[in-house]
């Protein structure tokens, strides 16, 4: 047996990770202004799960669920950005770190009208 060669290890992937690529990939979405702070939904209830930065990761059985709470811009089309949300997050979480992708739900929690809405 060549002593170069190893038999494979674990790799072990932190939830932190999973909060990071979900979250950056759905900013990078046209169309979603900014991640909810306050996910209404997460707050009254208790979920084991682990959550940051209006994203909330569940993994079971190897298997990544994922909401995530958006604000998005005035003047697109909700369901439009909402499925390339889906998509785009499902597909970084898939490609990047090779776990299976159950389910990803949005929430849009508002609508960002910027300086409009302001009196």
């Amino acid at each position: 047996m060549d002593e170069d060669i190893r038999p494979p290890g674990t790799t072990t992937i932190a939830p932190d990770v999973l909060l990071t690529i979900a979250y950056l990939t759905a900013l990078s979405v046209d169309g979603v202004s900014h991640m909810s702070q306050k996910p209404g939904r997460v707050n009254r209830l208790i979920r084991r799960g682990h959550q940051n930065n209006g994203v909330y990761i569940e993994v079971e059985d190897d298997t990544v669920n994922a909401d995530l709470y958006l604000v998005l811009n005035k003047d697109v089309n909700i369901r439009e950005v909402s499925h390339n949300v889906q998509n785009d997050v499902a597909r970084a979480i898939s490609e990047m770190v090779g776990m299976a992708i159950g389910q990803v739900n949005v929430h849009i929690e508002d609508i960002d009208y910027g300086m409009e809405n302001q009196n």
